[in-house]
């Protein structure tokens, strides 16, 4: 589907080139989305002159009408080529398009919609997942870097659309025996769901934050996994920063931790992860390798992801609580030649 996309952007551009093209992020709220930052550093070390790329706040019920001005037949000035989705579009997105990718329609969440244009007429709208691929390039370079061996027990925390992606990515890693704890006002039904239409076998604990026994339920099995990924927002899993330290007193090396925090960095739990001698990749990081599938669907050609990488340091390193001296411990001085709470965006 990938190459198809980029067939039919390729074939759209000449004419487009003149008029130029735009993309843009769109969710609820936006205001803290760092795609602009990473699709803008894209399009210039690709020499995009004509592209842009913008944040645009987006109440649920306007979602519509923005599709089809997307899809509406070129008449003068930019030409729409795609947009990213964040919260709270992700499921609503996918009954409003033309086609949806089959990783993409089981995992139940699109992050990306591809304007393809073919001739003067309406656009096909297609739907795209791309933030498996950035959980899984995130993991894999944290692991690659500190040469930590995949391990087959994972953890999800959270039950949302980006838990129902970590679910994808974790079984792509190889992990063969997958929990997903659900805070208990949300339950795991998204994400069970979705488990149910991949054909995954998934356990579920039903998590109580701040109830010391819940915690410590919780605490046990992050301890023990080898890969985990935390999709709740800022603050959401501090209460397990006590009973974690506990549960990883006992453990030689605890596996890969992802959280899809990028700020404030570091979150509770990443930085006692950490502490207790694991691996720890940030949302950023997750963020830069979604980032870079979508441009190029977008745009048909394939962004080097140094130049993202340094755009994205210098962006996160511009306010309080948001260094990137996490780059190094993260990724290492080598990392720019690997090939808000994100939602993701």
């Amino acid at each position: 589907m990938t190459a198809e996309v980029r067939r039919g952007q390729e074939a759209a551009g000449a004419s487009a080139d003149r008029t130029g093209h735009r993309a843009a992020v769109i969710g609820s709220p936006v205001a803290h989305s760092l795609s602009p930052v990473l699709h803008r550093a894209a399009y210039a070390d690709l020499g995009l002159s004509t592209w842009s790329y913008t944040a645009r706040l987006l109440a649920p019920d306007q979602l519509a009408d923005l599709l089809a001005q997307v899809a509406a037949p070129a008449r003068g000035g930019p030409v729409w080529e795609g947009l990213s989705v964040t919260m709270p579009h992700k499921q609503a997105v996918t009954g409003l398009l033309d086609a949806v990718d089959p990783l993409a329609r089981a995992v139940g969440a699109v992050n990306t919609v591809v304007a393809q244009r073919h001739g003067g007429g309406r656009a096909l709208l297609t739907g795209v997942n791309t933030d498996v691929a950035g959980i899984v390039g995130a993991l894999r370079e944290v692991l690659a870097h500190q040469g930590t061996a995949l391990g087959p027990r994972a953890v999800v925390l959270g039950s949302g659309a980006t838990a129902s992606s970590a679910l994808a990515a974790l079984t792509e890693l190889g992990a063969t025996s997958v929990l997903v704890a659900a805070r208990r006002h949300a339950g795991p039904g998204r994400a069970a769901a979705a488990a149910h239409r991949m054909g995954l076998g998934i356990r579920t604990l039903t998590w109580s934050p701040g109830e010391p026994a819940s915690d410590a339920a919780v605490a046990h099995e992050l301890a023990a996994a080898d890969l985990v990924v935390s999709t709740l927002p800022a603050h959401a899993a501090d209460t397990l920063g006590a009973p974690l330290a506990r549960a990883l007193g006992g453990r030689p090396r605890p596996g890969a931790l992802l959280d899809v925090v990028y700020a404030p960095w570091p979150t509770v739990l990443a930085a006692t992860w950490q502490a207790g001698g694991g691996v720890v990749a940030p949302g950023w990081l997750m963020l830069l390798h979604q980032a870079a599938p979508q441009v190029q669907l977008m745009t048909g050609r394939a962004p080097r992801l140094g130049p993202m990488r340094a755009a994205l340091l210098h962006a996160l390193g511009e306010g309080p609580g948001r260094g990137a001296e996490v780059a190094a411990d993260v990724a290492g001085p080598d990392a720019q030649a690997v090939t808000g709470t994100p939602g993701m965006g």
